[in-house]
């Protein structure tokens, strides 16, 4: 048989079969042994794909292009791993591509260069490189850049003429970290504070290629904004899998994800909401693509260039914009009229058609500036020619329009028509070739021709310099033959209607790159020029992208040279960053659509970003019809377009807003919303000056501003103008709703001028289809000119000011004002510019450079406010020299609206002027105080109702005569008797509490500096506060002396006290309301200033009280901090200020629940429910001295022993002893400075007093003792309730606590029975089920308890012995911490709920504003009607004194430490009220785990310093929740700085102790409290001042530098003493703080450096590790070397820091003893003594000196900063036994830093001496 002969088909399809066969094998083989294939290169290296096991959203595409499968996959050596999911690569890298490196140099510490070698992995591409050089320049501190290009060969890199490499390296820290990984080469961008990774290369390999360059990086967060040129849909980007081409580009914005006009690979990368960001700038202008994808990562892949990134690191979202435009150029300030409304379309016909459209929008009195032409203008659309029958007075056009103070703009194509004109040549083309400007073909000789709208046409190399001369000149001549005010320039992407040229391109690898980025088409020269086109800067293929770019160059020359000094405008369709340095964009060629015109809004907000901030799309819609609705919604929100311009298309009806009727809506609206643009043309033009020098956006993102509230993340149907106005548009069809976000302030309706109720908020906001949203944020001040016809018309008319007040009733803005024409203006000086503040009824008009006469004697003429809640007086203008009070015909206030008008001011543009006004606030006193609005109700107490559009104002409020009249009034040289009589026209309030007809007043002249006045019932004795207070022997008698006089107010009662330097008045109760019954008391005054500090125990959200309505009571509660609730103390006093500077307190001496309301007045009413009126006043006149008289009566603070000034660590729920020594034991090893442990009542046996826990805490004795021996203190805790139910064993705190009859009862009279109550001491023989509710708990585990009553002499005994049994026979101790003693029970009352005796004790008829307040005063504590008894055996009811509880339990336990331990210890208190800081220390309470606490805290030690406490604190990282690292960390640093530093947490909660966090939080805890320690003798100095002057040791701004009241409202930052100013960081993520630096010299803490500001908020470098700390000139400050306690410290030589004054002086004082003996002050065995420096003479004198020589000081190091920079010769000390020595000494002349260590002389600080030190 003959051989059979396969037909071709036949073998092909065998062939095809054994294929199919061997892939098959190869699958079974892979699925069945799960081994990856082997691939084999054309080398011949057998390569096996290392594949990661990372999630599916961290895989970076291998096969970027179409075709991809299995086998092409793995001959790129990469991983197959198909999925049901098309967007997710089924195709991605291994591990073994990529770079590694081989070599690295760090010339200096900003320069890191690398030489990287490829691995050994297959080509995606071919043409890989195969050595790379990476370099890394870290700029500024906040922009670093890296490039990788070839190693060995030179690439095409872009020529931008703005990038360039700073001069000097950066001045600052840098606030990022490179971190480079060197196999496989990878790079991580960390953010230095907090340490956040940025920027992350490693999640793919590097791929670089001749032709394909690929990166991918994964990004902090999803919020990733920018790149472009597109149409996206959101600002926000999707990450999902979304690729975005890259490459210019002549095509429509439909809503594809091609790529248009413009290239742009940048984008900014919000982390979170602390604000910070980053932008990521690729400087790259060849085709790309850039994926994102949800790891959240982006992959660059470019077909050329080199990889040359910015990476630009700001600490807010507008920070980084500034960072974007100082690299690549400021945006330009675009000339006035430009910002007017502007006229397009393209094909009117001819010049007669142009007119009509202007004459018509001229006479329906529409605003507008610019007309244009668009290509129909040309004859056959030739540019440089113009239609000479259509057009035939175009010459002249310009002249027509400049008439009616009009601009007209042209537009220039850029290509040039090759055929002749009509009847001639054409010149412009013949120049053209003659110069050889011409793009060319490959040859670089042969023009290339296309083909655009005038037909075949070549086009001009504007990167030739040849075609920017021939550019120039063309439109030079063609300006002097018709004449126009600015330059459109189209097509310059560059667009050609041929594909490559009219010969087609060449088949090569620039036409046909090995990668082509997903384009639009496909076809790198689909609609454009070839890629082998030569050009001057290089091939097409490279620069292409720079096409516009580069024609926007030649413009802006070519616009210098024709319009001079005039500023005239580019504006370009295509362009690259830097573009907006000279030209502005409009968002290209759109439809008449609904979506177009919700596309224009992300268009905008991008274009902002990139540094064009000059950018609008065409409204109406270019292409296509438009309907009336659509084009009225567009118009409206058009008008607030930086570019305002209505154009559409050829063949489309017209569509300027004239053309739809002279009465249409859109007319009407129309003109409305661009006369309300033009009013804010100032305003809009001061943005564009602000972008210019600062790089601030224009249109401007929601989330650029409120970046913390994530709502406004994806915001983008609304957007802002700058800071403050917000335009939320109508962007769907039929719709007369939308829903708008509202974000977090204060908003007022623009038209309306209305306030706005909502805030941080999605509403429905109804926008009828005349209307716009658009509203002002409060905090603004905008400067507005009255509207016209056209700018030229509205720049004549007077200007004014729009004030919208925020909620501190503060604002601010600015005012840029040019001529608006002339060029460099700014660089010139040739502008004004103003700012504005209001604050406190201020506005300052203040000219901050005045460079400009404005020809039409401009003035500031109207100015409103919005947000004046009360009618103004006394408004007095000032110019500097004379005030004047304006009259009431200027004055107008619209009381519904809160909006004053100030009319016919006349102020002169380019002065400096001041507006004062002052508050009518309405003086309306509460007549249903905590009760519902009843009008009936409230007309039956005689009081008056009047409903008010203020929420917070009393409907129902006393009459003007209701009150007290004053009777026989008896004034003597020590004060006033007089009696009032109760107005009985008006009926009694409450009828369970008739008002006492009848008073006394007794008015008694304290001191020079104090008075008392007492209110009280004459004919029946009432409780009054048992507490011992110091008043001098004899009143002050002598009225010279006094700094204050009292009237009396007769006919409506008030007493009024003036202080007699400035005649104003600081007290006056003559206001109606004063109320004086057996339960109900009240009296209101009028204070002298808004400013008002104290009132506790509540938490507040700031230091200075706000005074609208807000009520706040004051009754001793169980309560942990939270708004405007009362907790454990009560402290009814105040300080506040005057507008004089001047300072006063005012004390309430009584005891029961009350409260306190602050009115607008401003004004204080006064509530409690017993007891009397005693009033006491201390009048300073400066805030420290206010704080030192009020404690000269409530008795100075503690002075407690040193060691309670160091770090201390507790926790409510350590689980046995071995946890404390575990903890001790690691505090030891990290060696972080600590001095105190604390057993919370874990250590007790089932939480009972005196007791221990045999079980878990038996060993505690004995690791107390351990603790003590090596230098530490212990602290335990004591709750005063005592359990009763003990079956098995006897309970000795109880028994002999019956036996001494100690504890609370009943009234006799009601029963002989204890009053029960339940807290934690648990029955015996129980075991606690943790899982029911909290009440099932208590009651079927707690048992009874009886509460100690304090006020009784035996009962201090038997506390006193109690303690002193468990120290002698369990445990020693150090100090006793008291808990619970407000005093705090589980059940609401007693046991059972059943108070006994009169209910109206248990719910008086009047209720304070008390958390819990409709529960009754016994919620959560004892029975009201409770009996205690006074030492001296008067018996009181609880209701009386239970805000006396924790006071009367603190003497007793101050007492018994002293006794028990011989030393004075500490004594930390939970409960307080006047007079406890003589015996205690308190802590802030239980707080929780949160950022807002850290602030709350600073201010509850600020008003407890007030208060007289100055030993105070928070429990450090929050006693609830777990808390955060971050903020423990920020918390840590703060609470260093604390009297009492103690970390403190819950039950349940993780550990948060400094060593629980790992190395790096221990490292920087322990830094932090090294600087405490090292500064401990400074503050036991501070606290002994305290305890004998009446010093604040925690100490507001305001008591140092009251005069600045910008210090007034400050409470961010504090100062230990005057001269330690601490600015902590309170917020996540920040690491720049702003901190107010007062007049004074300060010195940075950490460098000895003068900081060289004063007197202003200053951005403070705050990193992770660091808190700022300022020290003041003129003070020393004596310190120590810190130890790990304070035993070891105290050993250390005495070091002093000098810190010299402008004077070059400075003085300071040291207090020691042997820091806890209890009578070392009484017995004088102290040293005090002071140091003076001055001249360069440092000197000690010493005013007590008779410490034991066991406690003697050696002196140590000196360090004198602000030294000077002459060098200093000589320093030489002598001492009073010492002879006269030179000292070695160091002085740094550019610190100015003197340092010199006298430790050698062994020099003891009971003795005097002198230091010199000699520049000579």
């Amino acid at each position: 048989m003959g051989k059979r002969h396969f037909s071709g088909l036949e073998v092909a399809l065998m062939v095809l079969f054994a294929l199919v066969l061997v892939v098959a094998v190869a699958l079974v083989i892979f699925l069945a042994l799960g081994e990856p294939a082997v691939i084999k290169e054309d080398s011949g290296n057998n390569i096996t794909p290392e594949c990661p096991n990372i999630p599916l959203a961290e895989r970076v595409e291998c096969f970027p292009d179409a075709g991809a499968s299995q086998q092409k996959c793995m001959a790129r050596g990469c991983c197959w791993s198909p999925l049901d999911e098309t967007s997710v690569p089924w195709c991605f890298f291994s591990k073994n591509h990529g770079y590694t490196v081989v070599s690295m140099n760090k010339p200096d510490n900003t320069h890191i260069e690398a030489r990287l070698k490829r691995m050994g992995a297959p080509s995606l591409f071919g043409a890989d490189i195969e050595e790379l050089m990476f370099y890394a320049d870290m700029q500024t501190e906040n922009r670093l850049r890296f490039k990788i290009t070839d190693a060995n060969k030179a690439r095409y890199e872009v020529p931008h003429e703005n990038v360039k490499p700073p001069s000097s390296p950066p001045a600052n820290p840098l606030k990022y970290e490179l971190e480079l990984i060197q196999n496989p080469f990878g790079l991580k961008v960390w953010r230095s504070s907090p340490k956040k990774l940025l920027f992350d290369t490693t999640i793919g390999p590097l791929v670089f290629a001749d032709q394909y360059l690929q990166l991918s990086a994964k990004l902090p967060s999803h919020n990733i904004y920018g790149l472009g040129e597109h149409v996206h849909q959101n600002f926000l980007h999707d990450t999902n899998w979304k690729t975005w081409p890259i490459f210019t580009r002549d095509a429509f914005p439909n809503g594809g994800t091609h790529n248009l006009y413009g290239h742009y690979p940048y984008f900014t990368c919000l982390e979170d909401e602390s604000g910070h960001s980053i932008g990521v700038f690729l400087m790259n202008s060849n085709a790309m693509d850039v994926t994102i994808q949800p790891a959240p990562a982006v992959t660059y892949r470019t077909i050329g260039g080199v990889l040359d990134f910015y990476i630009l690191v700001g600490d807010t979202p507008e920070a980084v914009v500034d960072e974007f435009t100082q690299l690549i150029g400021r945006p330009f300030i675009p000339p006035y009229w430009s910002l007017g409304f502007q006229i397009s379309r393209w094909d009117y016909g001819s010049l007669e058609e142009v007119k009509r459209t202007v004459e018509r929008n001229r006479e329906v009195g529409l605003p507008y500036d610019v007309q244009y032409t668009d290509i129909d203008y040309m004859e056959d659309k030739k540019i440089f020619t113009y239609d000479e029958i259509n057009f035939k007075e175009l010459p002249q056009f310009a002249d027509y329009m400049h008439e009616n103070g009009q601009k007209y703009i042209i537009i220039l194509d850029p290509a040039v028509a090759t055929s002749p004109r009509v009847n001639r040549s054409y010149e412009t083309f013949l120049r053209g070739n003659e110069a050889k400007v011409w793009v060319t073909e490959a040859d670089g000789e042969t023009p290339l021709l296309g083909e655009v709208w005038p037909g075949e046409t070549v086009f001009p190399d504007f990167t030739n310099q040849a075609c920017i001369d021939w550019w120039v000149d063309e439109i030079e001549r063609f300006h002097r033959e018709v004449n126009h005010d600015a330059l459109w320039i189209d097509m310059n992407e560059v667009s050609s209607f041929v594909k490559g040229s009219n010969k087609g391109c060449a088949d090569n690898n620039l036409n046909y790159p090995p990668f082509t980025p997903s384009i639009l088409d496909d076809l790198m020269y689909s609609k454009t020029l070839c890629m082998d086109a030569k050009q001057k800067w290089g091939n097409h293929y490279d620069v292409h992208s720079l096409y516009g770019y580069s024609m926007v160059l030649a413009t802006e020359k070519a616009s210098r040279q024709v319009f001079g000094n005039n500023r005239s405008m580019v504006f370009t369709r295509s362009s690259f960053p830097g573009v907006g340095k000279y030209s502005g964009h409009w968002l290209g060629d759109n439809g008449a659509n609904w979506n177009d015109i919700k596309w224009a809004i992300p268009g905008m907000l991008e274009f902002n970003l990139f540094g064009i901030p000059y950018i609008g799309a065409d409204i109406c819609g270019f292409f296509d019809d438009v309907s009336e609705d659509l084009c009225t919604r567009w118009m409206q929100v058009g008008a607030f377009y930086p570019f305002s311009r209505n154009h559409n298309a050829q063949g489309y009806k017209d569509q300027d807003p004239a053309s739809f009727g002279e009465n249409s809506m859109l007319v009407n609206t129309s003109k409305n919303y661009l006369n309300i643009r033009y009013t804010l043309l100032p305003y809009l033009y001061t943005l564009f000056y602000k972008a210019h020098v600062n790089g601030e956006t224009v249109v401007r993102p929601m989330m650029h501003e409120f970046y913390s509230d994530k709502a406004t993340w994806a915001v983008d149907r609304q957007f802002l103008w700058g800071a403050h106005l917000l335009i939320t548009p109508v962007l769907d069809p039929d719709v007369d709703t939308v829903k708008a976000y509202i974000p977090d302030a204060i908003w007022y309706d623009f038209e309306t001028e209305m306030r706005f109720t909502q805030r941080k908020q999605e509403v429905d906001m109804s926008l009828p289809i005349d209307k716009l949203g658009l509203h002002l944020r409060g905090g603004a001040i905008l400067p507005i000119q009255k509207s016209d016809v056209t700018t030229t018309y509205s720049r004549r008319h007077p200007m004014g000011l729009i004030v919208a007040l925020d909620d501190n009733k503060k604002a601010s803005g600015e005012l840029f004002w040019d001529d608006g024409d002339s060029r460099d203006t700014v660089k010139s000086g040739n502008h004004i510019l103003y700012h504005f503040s209001v604050d406190n009824g201020l506005l300052s008009i203040h000219v901050v450079h005045n460079g400009y006469s404005d020809p039409n004697n401009l003035k500031f003429e109207n100015i409103t406010v919005l947000g004046m809640n009360g009618s103004p007086s006394n408004v007095l203008l000032s110019d500097g020299t004379t005030s004047t009070a304006l009259n009431e015909s200027q004055i107008q206030h619209d009381l519904i609206k809160q909006v004053m008008y100030l009319r016919d001011l006349e102020l002169e543009l380019g002065k400096d002027y001041t507006i004062n006004w002052e508050v009518k606030v309405s003086e309306r006193i509460d007549c249903q105080p905590g009760e519902n609005r009843d009008e009936a109700k409230c007309e039956a107490r005689g009081c008056i109702w009047q409903p008010s559009d203020n929420a917070e104002e009393p409907w129902c409020f006393y009459p003007e005569d209701h009150g007290y009249i004053a009777t026989n009034l008896i004034p003597t040289a020590s004060g006033w008797t007089l009696d009032l009589d109760r107005n009985t026209d008006f009926p009694s309030q409450r009828s369970v509490s008739p008002d006492i007809d009848k008073l006394r007043v007794e008015i008694t002249y304290l001191s020079s500096h104090s008075l008392r006045w007492k209110i009280f019932d004459p004919s029946n004795k009432r409780y009054e506060v048992p507490v011992t207070i110091n008043l001098p022997d004899t009143p002050e008698t002598n009225e010279d002396n006094r700094l204050y006089k009292v009237q009396i107010s007769k006919q409506q009662f008030g007493i009024q006290v003036i202080r007699k330097s400035t005649n104003e008045m600081i007290w006056d109760s003559a206001m109606p309301g004063f109320t004086f019954s057996d339960l109900f008391l009240q009296i209101s005054t009028r204070l002298p200033s808004n400013y008002v500090y104290g009132f506790g125990e509540t938490e507040h959200i700031s230091y200075k009280h706000d005074l609208n309505f807000h009520t706040y009571g004051l009754f001793a509660k169980d309560q942990p901090p939270g708004l405007k609730l009362n907790s454990y103390g009560v402290h009814p006093f105040y300080m506040g200020l005057e507008k004089s500077n001047n300072a006063h307190g005012v004390f309430l001496l009584n005891s029961n629940a009350m409260d306190v309301t602050f009115q607008p007045t401003p004004s204080l009413t006064y509530r409690t429910v017993g007891g009397i009126l005693d009033f006491f006043m201390m009048l300073g006149p400066t805030p420290e001295a206010v704080v030192q008289q009020y404690t000269e009566i409530i008795g100075r603070p503690v002075l407690p022993a040193y060691w309670t000034l160091g770090f201390q660590l507790c926790r409510y729920g350590y689980a046995n002893d071995q946890e404390i020594e575990d903890l001790y034991n690691e505090m030891r090893a990290a060696d972080i400075p600590y001095d105190v442990q604390y057993a919370d009542i874990d250590y007790m046996e089932r939480q009972l007093d005196f007791t221990l826990d045999q079980k878990n805490f038996k060993g505690l004795p004995a690791l107390v003792d351990r603790m003590r021996g090596e230098g530490m203190r212990f602290i335990f805790i004591l709750d005063p309730a005592i359990s009763a139910n003990e079956t098995e064993n006897t309970y000795p705190a109880f028994d002999h606590g019956i036996e001494q009859d100690v504890f609370i009862k009943w009234p006799p009279e009601l029963s002989s029975e204890i009053v029960w109550g339940k807290v934690w001491p648990d029955y015996p023989n129980i075991t606690v089920d943790n899982s029911l509710d909290w009440d099932t708990q208590v009651e079927q585990f707690r048992a009874f308890v009886a509460f100690p009553d304090f006020l009784k002499t035996s009962t201090a005994k038997w506390w006193h012995d109690e303690i002193k049994d468990f120290y002698n026979n369990k445990m020693k101790f150090d100090g006793i911490w008291i808990d619970m003693n407000e005093p705090a029970s589980f059940v609401h009352g007693t046991v059972g709920k059943n108070c006994l005796g009169d209910p109206n004790l248990e719910n008086p008829p009047y209720m304070p504003s008390l958390e819990s307040r409709e529960k009754g005063l016994n919620h959560k504590t004892l029975c009201m009607n409770s009996q205690q008894i006074l030492p001296d055996g008067t018996r009181v009811r609880h209701y009386d004194v239970h805000n006396l509880y924790g006071w009367s339990h603190t003497k007793p336990t101050y007492d018994a430490l002293h006794d028990v331990t011989g030393k004075r210890g500490v004594v930390v208190t939970r409960s307080t009220y006047p007079t406890s800081g003589q015996w205690a220390g308190h802590w802030l309470g239980d707080n929780v785990s949160a950022w807002d606490q850290l602030l709350k805290s600073i201010i509850g030690m600020m008003e407890f310093s007030i208060f007289g406490i100055s030993y105070t604190g928070a429990d450090i990282c929050g006693f609830f929740n777990p808390a955060e690292e971050e903020m423990c960390l920020r918390w840590m640093q703060l609470g260093a700085f604390y009297p009492f530093s103690r970390n403190h947490n819950s039950l349940n909660n993780p550990r948060q102790d400094p060593v629980a966090w790992g190395e790096g939080f221990a490292n920087i805890s322990r830094n932090v409290l090294n600087i405490r320690y090292t500064l401990l003798p400074y503050l036991n100095t501070l606290m002994y001042e305290a305890h004998v002057h009446g010093n604040t040791v925690v100490r507001p701004m305001l008591h140092e530098f009251v005069t600045d009241e910008h210090t007034w409202d400050i409470d961010r930052q504090f100062l230990w003493g005057p001269a330690l100013l601490i600015t902590p960081a309170l917020e996540k993520g920040v690491t720049v703080v702003k901190g107010y630096v007062p007049d004074a010299r300060w010195y940075d803490y950490y460098t000895g450096q003068n900081v060289g500001v004063r007197r202003q908020l200053v951005d403070m470098n705050t990193p992770l590790d660091k808190i700022n700390l300022h020290v003041r000139g003129g003070y020393i400050l004596p310190w120590q070397n810190p130890a790990n306690n304070t035993q070891y410290s105290r050993l250390n030589p005495l070091g002093l820091l000098v810190a010299l004054d402008d004077d070059g002086s400075a003085q300071g004082s040291l207090f020691w003893d042997d820091g806890e003996g209890v009578e070392t002050l009484k017995y004088g065995k102290i040293l005090v003594t002071s140091f003076r420096a001055t001249k360069g003479i440092l000197t000690n004198m010493l005013s007590t000196n008779d410490l034991d020589q066991k406690d003697q000081l050696t002196l140590g190091v000196v360090k004198v900063w602000g030294a000077g920079k002459v060098p200093i010769k000589e320093v030489n000390m002598t001492g009073s036994e010492t002879a006269n020595v030179n000292l070695n000494f160091t002085h740094n002349t550019e610190t100015e830093v003197l340092e010199f260590d006298t430790t050698s002389q062994s020099h003891t600080l009971n003795k005097t001496f002198t230091i010199t030190w000699k520049t000579t």
